[in-house]
């Protein structure tokens, strides 16, 4: 069963007119572009690309935990959900996708699969219960709990900042412009990558395709195709000229002895 969910739908409403403010003059500065830049790299990449995704979601890499807690705080300011309900969704879009057991099945058309799957409560795949059961291994974990309650807080409380250090332009663009961005590039991935591109592999009843444009704007992740058929791989490029910036990122990060790619399992989340 689906209701509206109109929180949802009115902060997206919220959102895109807030980036709608970019176009007055007066909220135009280099300095809040340069920080909407960075900051999309910072929370896109980093946070839900190598954070939410490779690392909590599918264990491609493992990290100590004081550069844990630091990179999902960094995904939780995507504002795309706390990591528990992002992580939990993800798995069941894994394990059915492109089926009526997957929250933005693709097989329901474009829209739903990009943005409309956010703006219903799905009884099936939100209630509690089967959150924590595709979630096992983080739902107890108290920081990341905070995190799931106070992922808005932590967002106006970036806003504060960035009104401090910048005013109204470094809001617009630090925040609004920002969001929307992020929103979209990831949000392609759930669509864009079902519908168009190429396939490296054929995975029967799996839609899953690699679309250059949305692995340009997602970081690596628009490789979507390569990633479906092992997830636990945390570099999603195949061919040589599929670049994933967000594995190079690892790289760097293992380089300087932070993190370590994870042993292959068998089996997966």
């Amino acid at each position: 069963m689906r209701r509206p969910n109109k929180t949802v739908i009115a902060f997206f409403i919220f959102i895109h007119l807030g980036a709608l403010l970019a176009f007055i003059p007066s909220t135009f500065c280099w300095s809040a572009v340069a920080l909407m830049i960075f900051m999309h790299w910072l929370t896109a990449s980093v946070g839900i690309c190598l954070g939410f995704h490779r690392y909590l979601t599918h264990r491609a890499v493992i990290l100590p935990k004081w550069l844990d807690y630091i990179i999902i705080t960094i995904g939780t300011l995507a504002c795309q959900n706390g990591p528990i309900n992002w992580v939990a969704h993800h798995r069941m879009h894994h394990r059915g996708s492109d089926t009526l057991m997957d929250p933005h099945n693709a097989s329901e058309g474009f829209w739903w699969s990009h943005i409309g799957w956010m703006c219903y409560t799905q009884h099936k795949f939100d209630h509690p219960a089967r959150i924590t059961k595709f979630a096992r291994d983080i739902s107890g974990n108290r920081y990341y709990q905070f995190l799931e309650k106070q992922f808005i807080s932590l967002q106006i409380g970036l806003a504060i900042l960035f009104y401090l250090l910048g005013g109204v332009s470094w809001v617009v663009w630090g925040i609004f412009v920002r969001l929307v961005l992020v929103y979209h590039s990831t949000w392609f991935v759930n669509s864009a990558c079902h519908k168009w591109g190429y396939r490296n592999f054929e995975i029967k009843g799996d839609l899953s395709t690699c679309c250059w444009w949305s692995a340009i704007l997602s970081y690596g992740e628009g490789w979507h195709n390569n990633h479906h058929a092992d997830s636990k791989r945390a570099n999603n490029r195949v061919k040589a000229f599929e670049i994933d910036p967000t594995f190079i990122v690892i790289k760097i990060l293992e380089k300087f002895g932070c993190l370590k790619l994870a042993k292959r399992r068998l089996t997966s989340i």
